[in-house]
């Protein structure tokens, strides 16, 4: 996502718009379109994630700009981020999500996993240290009874902050 692709999208969207004569729909195209639920779609209207939803009459009628936001909200959803996260990128009185602020938000996301990633490989660590004095147990120990590797496991186990890895 470089800076430049805000423009080329803006720029797409006024295509589309003049093209289609604003292409305006429904909320049940909309969500045909999106793969989001009506009730997601009024869940991200009052959450302020969409840009503002002009009205014809008692309906709501939604542009391609309102597409283009839940595309970005799904794909968004999907990384992990909440829509508490996403609110400060997205907001109602913008026509588009701000790519800056969506960045910075990425470059977190991707510290997070990585510092997950760590404890995983540290977990993962341990299981092998308690899985290999549990097979050396049970190998030495052919005569003797199993609840002396059980007490090995259990001491890995006590070792343990809060008694888990």
């Amino acid at each position: 996502m470089g800076t430049g692709s805000g423009a080329l999208q803006f720029c797409w969207l006024v295509f589309r718009h003049i093209l289609h004569g604003g292409d305006q729909v429904l909320i049940g195209e909309l969500a045909r379109r999106t793969g989001a639920s009506p009730k997601a779609i009024r869940l991200y209207e009052a959450r302020k994630l969409l840009p503002r939803v002009p009205r014809k009459g008692a309906y709501r009628v939604y542009g391609e700009e309102h597409v283009q936001q839940i595309q970005v909200i799904r794909q968004a959803q999907v990384l992990g981020f909440t829509l508490t996260e996403l609110g400060s990128a997205l907001k109602a009185d913008q026509v588009e999500p701000d790519w800056e602020t969506l960045l910075q938000q990425l470059d977190r996301k991707k510290t997070a996993i990585r510092n997950t990633i760590r404890q995983l490989e540290q977990l993962e660590l341990q299981v092998d240290r308690i899985g290999a004095d549990i097979r050396l147990c049970l190998a030495e120990s052919a005569n003797t009874s199993q609840a002396l590797c059980e007490g090995v496991a259990r001491t890995h186990m006590e070792n343990m902050p809060n008694g888990h890895p």
